[in-house]
């Protein structure tokens, strides 16, 4: 038989859902079962990324050591609780990020790795949050969740558009994702009563490619694929029977709605409720399986914030508000350290929160991979040759944490190649990525 004859079997498509089809007469197609599904019990993963501008301190950011001994510098003291499911990755850095100016071309493509352009054109690369948003975020309601705690910046700095500074998550090369910077409108995103994907019938979304279908089959083969379809209708009656019943077994998220109120309409004018409110809600996201990607932007770089809620170390009696915290970061002294911990102690309260909800025999921290990353490693030098990564979680048993790895020196540092191998974990597999070929094996 010729190889077109032998393709993988017949499937229905609709938005979210694929069926695959029986074997038919009038299908010039051969039939291909294998799979790769996990079982219903087990719980999903998710993806959550947070980013910070402008680095940390230089001399405190660093790990050595491994599991309950593993020792961490000053800047991640808030993360020491989570040692044992910490990954701390150094040395890898994207090559085209080092090329053009300092702050726009170092952010609008951390998470893509891709070339930025100049002057007036707006391009970059999708994100590979965005990638897997494409594919593993079908199912939920929320495909992806992109919050921001720091406006946009439409200026201009140095011949590159300040959106790359403002923007880590890219939807296409052309479009940066929107970002959501109102609790109340992420809140309402989230859990506004609409139909999702994942509430709709498996049968109804793929309906109207059977009707197509069947114009194109022979009668027995119309009788077989009307069968088909009943049988399938009957399995999701007898499912939503027996939901109701109480009767089924296998993974449900531990919420099924929210369990705190939608917060207040505005923008929070206190940074560390803004933050707080943010962070409960890429936790409540995945504790309903309203959404399994969520990427969380603490602030630009170049950032103009300022954090009157911190008291000044070289300021006695002040607030760290003297001074917006791109030029803070400029200082490198003990008030930018303490900004530092400041955004650890947010993702450590994220970790926190994971990793108090049981989900079978692991926590949603251990389902999930949490990753964190700045666009330079200190913001006095706005050096780039190695970016600032951390990975908290577990991916359902796939990354072993307590670790650190090195990779300064060593060939084929692309980032990329840790995004790589995220990916895998999710079991979405792209050959390429970015400038990368190839994954990380130790991850």
């Amino acid at each position: 038989m010729r190889n077109s004859s032998l393709s993988r079997r017949t499937f229905l498509r609709g938005l979210g859902v694929t069926m695959a089809l029986p074997w038919m007469e009038s299908l010039n197609v051969w039939g291909d079962e294998s799979t790769k599904n996990k079982p219903a019990s087990e719980a999903p993963l998710r993806l959550a990324v947070t980013f910070s501008g402008n680095g940390f301190q230089s001399k405190e950011w660093w790990a050595k050591g491994e599991g309950a001994s593993m020792e961490l510098g000053r800047v991640l003291a808030p993360l020491r609780p989570f040692k044992e499911k910490l990954l701390f990755v150094r040395g890898l850095y994207h090559e085209e990020a080092r090329k053009g100016n300092i702050h726009s071309s170092q952010t609008g493509n951390i998470l893509s790795g891709a070339p930025i352009a100049s002057g007036g054109d707006i391009r970059s690369g999708t994100s590979f949050d965005q990638l897997l948003a494409q594919t593993y975020g079908r199912t939920t309601k929320v495909p992806s969740l992109v919050l921001a705690c720091e406006q946009s910046n439409p200026s201009v700095h140095k011949n590159y558009s300040m959106l790359y500074s403002s923007h880590i998550s890219w939807s296409s090369p052309t479009t940066p994702t929107p970002l959501e910077l109102y609790p109340a409108l992420a809140f309402d995103r989230l859990f506004k009563d609409e139909s999702s994907p994942a509430d709709k019938s498996v049968l109804d979304a793929v309906l109207a490619d059977a009707a197509s279908l069947r114009r194109t089959l022979g009668k027995a083969d119309q009788r077989k694929l009307d069968e088909y379809l009943e049988s399938v209708r009957d399995v999701e009656k007898r499912i939503a029977n027996a939901g109701k019943r109480g009767e089924l077994q296998g993974w449900r998220p531990t919420l099924e709605k929210p369990n705190i109120p939608r917060p207040a309409d505005g923008f929070p004018q206190d940074i560390g409720e803004h933050m707080r409110l943010m962070s409960d809600l890429l936790v409540l996201g995945f504790q309903t399986d309203t959404t399994r990607i969520t990427t969380l932007k603490l602030n630009n770089d170049h950032s103009a914030l300022r954090f009157p809620n911190l008291p000044s170390v070289q300021q006695a009696g002040h607030g760290i508000d003297y001074m917006i915290h791109h030029l803070l970061s400029h200082s490198d002294g003990e008030d930018f350290l303490k900004v530092n911990q400041f955004f650890m102690e947010q993702l450590a309260y994220i970790a926190g929160k994971l990793d108090s909800i049981q989900e079978g025999p692991r926590t949603l921290l251990d389902n999930t991979m949490l990753l964190h990353c700045s666009s330079m490693m200190a913001g006095a030098k706005h050096d780039n040759d190695q970016l600032p990564i951390i990975v908290l979680g577990g991916a359902g048993g796939r990354i072993k944490g307590g670790r650190a790895l090195d990779y300064t020196g060593k060939p084929d540092r692309q980032l990329c190649r840790l995004f790589l191998s995220l990916m895998d974990k999710m079991d979405v597999h792209p050959k390429t990525f970015g400038d990368a070929h190839g994954m990380l094996e130790e991850v």
